[in-house]
């Protein structure tokens, strides 16, 4: 004889169960849209404050650049995830991990791209089996050298053609070196790559579609949250400072690789920025090029989304340092 049913649990359990099956993502939008219109006087008063406002542009504005990208590499990410068997891996890059992190940071090159789209590809290629230091190395090269980037800083900086070469030559270095290092230095348990449950047992189809939901959530959820970070920093730092800064060499090269990272701006566009910057020296803007693309705050909580906390807190110190010391090597012989 059959045993009957087990009663449904009672208490925080089932509740949490009820939740979960009643409320979903249209409720919390519409419960949002409800909320917006009980307070919308209170935050059209919000609204014109000129702090709140700068807020808004910077934070829009990091995020129309970066999204386009972001989705370009989610795409490019769930290709090399489900179409590109691991056996081209092996024939497309040496067998000698210290061989393969050179040829991975020159693939760079040829990928445009930004910071943003890189690190669910370099998710991917651990997955299909690169060693995690030519992997790294691609996600700090991609960003920095692509065609984009080295064109823009080219428009940005007309007049000095020298600090595009030495951008190039120094993004290029810190990849090679922190793949390097990560050879020597770096541990399997470090990298927490999370269980992806969508490319499992599924058609290639469905298994495309699915890896690309998950890493524009994934991967968009921690770039919302960066670029919030950078936008609230760039409201409270007063822009005074930054002249004071620039009138001491040593001072400014760490001013402008802090605002590098506080400002979480896309490679494609940091040129730009850094051609705005008239009162800083040309090794201090190069320290700005060169650091940004690779240590950022949308970019540090992104590794820390694909690649777990562990690694982040290790990586992106170490790599900050390592292209500090580069890129102030480069303008002393380049520049």
């Amino acid at each position: 004889m059959a045993a009957p049913p087990a009663p449904e649990p009672t208490g925080t359990g089932g509740s949490r169960r009820w939740l979960g099956d009643r409320i979903g993502s249209v409720e919390v939008l519409a419960a949002l849209l409800i909320l917006l219109i009980i307070f919308r006087d209170p935050l059209a008063g919000m609204l014109d404050d000129p702090r709140l406002q700068t807020w808004t542009t910077v934070f829009v504005s990091i995020m129309v650049q970066a999204v386009p990208f972001l989705v370009f590499g989610v795409l490019l990410s769930a290709v090399i995830a489900v179409f590109v068997p691991r056996s081209f891996w092996a024939r497309a890059l040496p067998r000698h991990p210290a061989l393969a992190v050179p040829a991975a940071s020159a693939a760079g090159v040829v990928l445009p791209g930004c910071e943003c789209g890189s690190v669910p590809i370099a998710g991917s290629l651990i997955r299909r089996g690169v060693t995690p230091a030519a992997a790294l190395a691609f996600l700090l090269a991609a960003p920095a050298v692509n065609p984009i980037v080295l064109t823009a800083t080219a428009v940005a900086f007309p007049g000095n053609p020298e600090l595009v070469l030495a951008r190039g030559v120094a993004s290029l270095v810190v990849a090679m070196v922190m793949g390097w290092l990560w050879l020597r230095l770096g541990r399997t348990e470090w990298i927490r790559m999370p269980r992806r449950p969508e490319l499992e047992d599924a058609s290639r189809g469905r298994a495309f579609w699915g890896a690309v939901r998950h890493d524009v959530t994934h991967a968009g959820g921690f770039l919302v949250l960066g670029a919030m970070a950078a936008a609230s920093i760039n409201v409270l730092v007063p822009e005074r400072w930054l002249q004071r800064l620039a009138d001491n060499a040593w001072l400014s090269i760490l001013a402008l690789a802090l605002l590098a990272v506080l400002l979480s701006l896309c490679s494609e566009a940091d040129a730009f920025v850094a051609a705005s910057l008239s009162q800083f020296s040309l090794t201090s803007r190069l320290v700005f090029l060169v650091v940004g693309p690779m240590v950022d705050l949308k970019l540090i909580a992104m590794q820390a989304g694909v690649f777990g906390r562990r690694f982040a807190l290790r990586f992106a110190p170490t790599t900050f340092a390592v292209a500090v010391l580069v890129a102030v090597a480069a303008g002393a012989v380049l520049l």
